[in-house]
């Protein structure tokens, strides 16, 4: 046992206090815990006091702790804080992740069912490709055979089949290694020895504990007893049904694509536009509704970074990025996989918060499919000094800059393609396209400056098409709903006159109307399931989650306060089609009792994907 050294005089480096920035540890995310410390000078600090950069003679020293109960405990797959009491049988013969088949009762399991019978269904269709029958899958189980500890649960008519368990499976008892502290039915494993820790599966259901202690340089011995902090039980990372592609084509429409296995190929390409909610937002005041550690910014950006690779984009437009986020992960993490950043930080003319924690447009592209040609920078702010200069007297420039102003951004590149020119005109011709990302500003009131900000950017999409014979993307948070002026004039390249919306116009900037017009051949990615004349399961499945007045989503944006839709894909008609698109999501795949964000999905908004093919050009 390490001796522990008394302070002379009480001048020494001491511990005020720690604690975990959340209790509940998630499988994946790192643990950094809260250590305040107290200098000898009576200084009060955070930082890190490693060995080789002691202070005034001491550093920190840090251990992590598994504390493992001879009985291991098995979490709930719906309420992961909740230890399972059932198990479904069902996932276990179809070989589903053990993890996601334990409940903890029978009412989460029966509130659960139509989520959870998606992955029966999907792991029934593998099995029964490979000549399987559903009997043999989940077998004939009896209630009344009280030695296999096993009952009926017959929640409805398409579960008449599935059993579960009622004493959960813990496995063996664990074999202890050599090292660890065994007593009162608890061994204590030494699993980590720096600050900061990342739970792994060994972990699941077992208590963490933390210890620092302050050493001495020279001695090496310890300064007064360790501070400790203890962890609830560790939670598997919640994760949520997949997403698949869907064909939006006759051809293809009764078959679906998997996002795991599916590839780009002949001049095809995916974009993915997505909403991801920054830190700085992600209140719990805001979303009361969520758990305090599904908010955390450690267990969101995995649960982001996994999403957004699962979709295997070779396009990736990202709003609500902060600076640090994406400098410290996003851009790092990506890299990993292939991807080259663009980023555009918002002005902050208005924003009055820290400069990290400031938000922009982040774009990401497949080096090995697309190679950066140009960046275009929008500032809002900047074209709202320019049209008070122009139009607005000099009286009024103060108030209407007061308005305009919003510090709202656009991140435009164009990329050239590395990928086959199939179906191009000219096969030996530049295949270049252009990206565009916005957030559009959010207040509702001003219905005027999101019209305006909308076709400023458009504007300066024209002047790019008039250089250049390009294809075109218009990705991003609009902040508009279907219906509305703004979207009106995306997707029909003009406004009615008559709109309700033209009445809020107290700076006169949108007059004439006759200005509001544009001549790119926009078109909705996600009107497709409505337009196209594909028939078969999954496409009639999708339509019903569509707006049939609108051909527009029902949802991208889900809260307790407001649900519809605001985020788009707007591609250029005449040189792109649709492929396929992202299943869209419905309110029971949000889980029937929250809204968004959720343990499940990490953003208040859900992602949308389209693949898309250049089209022939026909020379007249």
């Amino acid at each position: 046992m390490t001796q522990v050294k008394p302070a002379p005089g009480g001048r020494m480096l001491t511990v005020l206090r720690v604690h975990l920035p959340s209790e509940i540890p998630i499988v994946g995310c790192e643990i950094t815990p809260y250590v305040l410390l107290r200098r000898p000078d009576g200084g009060v600090f955070t930082d890190d006091v490693s060995e080789t950069a002691p202070v005034d003679g001491y550093f920190m020293r840090y251990k992590w702790y598994r504390i493992q109960s001879d009985r291991r405990a098995a979490i709930c797959s719906v309420h992961p804080t909740e230890q399972a009491t059932l198990q479904c049988i069902g996932c276990l013969k179809s070989k589903i992740p053990v993890a996601k088949s334990y409940h903890c009762s029978s009412k989460c399991f029966s509130d659960a069912w139509q989520h959870h019978k998606v992955l029966h269904d999907r792991a029934i269709s593998a099995l029964n490709e490979n000549g399987t029958e559903d009997d043999e899958l989940f077998g004939r189980f009896g209630s009344g055979s009280s030695s296999s500890g096993v009952i009926s649960a017959a929640l409805s008519g398409s579960t008449s089949n599935l059993s579960l368990s009622s004493g959960v499976n813990n496995g063996p008892t664990p074999v202890y290694p050599t090292g660890t502290e065994k007593s009162s039915g608890e061994t204590w494993f030494e699993v980590g020895w720096s600050r900061t820790y990342t739970a792994t599966t060994d972990d699941i259901g077992h208590v963490l504990r933390f210890e620092c202690i302050v050493v001495d340089v020279e001695t090496r011995g310890t300064v007064r007893a360790p501070t400790s902090v203890m962890t609830s039980r560790v939670i598997p990372a919640p994760t949520p049904t997949p997403r698949r592609l869907i064909p939006v084509n006759a051809a293809d429409a009764m078959v679906h694509f998997d996002l795991d296995s599916r590839t780009s190929s002949f001049g095809t390409f995916t974009v993915l536009s997505y909403n991801i909610l920054a830190d700085t937002y992600a209140t719990s005041d805001t979303y009361s509704y969520c758990p305090t550690w599904a908010l955390t910014w450690a267990y969101r950006r995995q649960n982001l970074l996994r999403e957004i690779i699962g979709y295997h984009a070779d396009i990736i437009c990202l709003q609500e990025v902060q600076s640090n986020h994406f400098e410290d992960f996003f851009s790092p993490e990506l890299d990993k996989h292939g991807y080259q950043p663009l980023y555009k930080k918002r002005t902050t003319e208005v924003y009055s918060g820290s400069p990290q924690a400031i938000d922009g447009c982040a774009t990401f592209f497949r080096r090995d499919r697309f190679s950066h040609v140009k960046k275009y920078e929008v500032e809002f702010n900047k074209a709202a000094q320019s049209l008070t200069d122009a139009i607005i007297p000099a009286a009024q420039k103060k108030l209407a800059l007061n308005r305009l102003v919003k510090d709202n951004i656009a991140l435009i590149a164009v990329l050239e393609a590395k990928f086959s020119n199939h179906g191009t005109e000219n096969p030996s011709k530049r295949q270049l396209l252009c990206v565009a990302n916005t957030h559009i500003n959010i207040h509702h009131d001003l219905k005027d400056v999101k019209l305006w900000q909308i076709h400023t950017l458009l504007k300066g999409l024209e002047k790019i098409a008039v250089s250049a014979d390009i294809p075109m993307l218009v990705c991003g948070d609009f902040n508009s709903t279907p219906g509305s002026t703004s979207h009106g004039l995306l997707a029909r390249g003009k406004v009615d006159h008559l709109h309700p919306d033209l009445a809020i116009d107290p700076l006169g900037i949108l007059r004439p109307l006759s200005k509001l017009t544009h001549q790119l051949p926009l078109v909705s990615a996600y009107s497709s399931f409505v337009s196209m004349a594909g028939v078969g399961y999954d496409l009639d499945h999708q339509r019903r989650r569509m707006d049939p007045g609108t051909n527009e989503p029902l949802f991208t944006n889900c809260t307790r306060d407001f649900t519809g839709t605001l985020d788009y894909i707007f591609y250029t008609a005449d040189s792109l089609t649709v492929e396929s698109l992202l299943e869209l999501l419905d309110e029971d795949s949000l889980r029937k009792d929250t809204a968004l964000p959720s343990p499940e999905w990490s953003s208040d908004h859900i992602a949308l994907l389209a693949e898309f093919r250049c089209k022939l050009r026909v020379r007249r």
